[in-house]
């Protein structure tokens, strides 16, 4: 789609311009909710390693309750199919082919109960415009059909938000949109 193209280069190029750095008080709405709405410990929550300008979700490492939980990171495989595997902080990672860093030692993907996503931009419809790969879509299109209850959190800055998103069917809207102005 010409407009999702057009929307992709003008929110890529917003968010370089009006980039801020944030602190772990930005994530305090997601501490909310989990502490709301997940009483045991054994959440698996998706994040992904920041990059061109993203929100950055290694602050996440600096609150207590995320440290307890298990953190996971998306790998791409060769056929361009996304799963999601455990990753603390430390650990090693790899660059894949789009220049993104992914774990390096992989065992068992897990299906996260909390999925983090990246954007480029959002709207209050809860849409969400990507990088144009369609893996998150494809993702949860494939998931969402057996493990219904992921969380999806799309996280962005406030000034990312668009009038309305161009959808396609495959299109899958977030659960939340968190941004430095809270979590709706």
């Amino acid at each position: 789609m010409k407009n999702k193209y057009r929307l992709r280069k003008k929110y890529f190029i917003i968010r370089k311009k009006k980039y801020f750095k944030i602190g772990s008080n930005f994530f305090n709405p997601l501490v909310k909710l989990v502490k709301e709405n997940y009483k045991e410990k054994s959440i698996n929550i998706s994040s992904y390693y920041p990059s061109s300008f993203e929100v950055n979700t290694l602050k996440l490492f600096e609150i207590k309750i995320i440290k307890d939980l298990k953190v996971l990171l998306p790998v791409l495989s060769e056929k361009n199919i996304m799963h999601f595997y455990k990753w603390k902080q430390l650990d090693a990672l790899q660059i894949n082919k789009f220049g993104m860093l992914e774990p390096v030692a992989l065992s068992t993907h897990i299906i996260p109960d909390i999925m983090l996503v990246p954007l480029l931009a959002y709207d209050n419809q809860h849409n969400r415009l990507g990088y144009g790969g369609g893996f998150y879509d494809r993702y949860l299109n494939r998931y969402l059909k057996t493990k219904k209850h992921i969380i999806t959190i799309g996280v962005a800055f406030s000034f990312q938000r668009h009038h309305k998103i161009p959808v396609s069917k495959n299109d899958v809207k977030l659960n939340y949109i968190l941004t430095e102005k809270g979590i709706f």
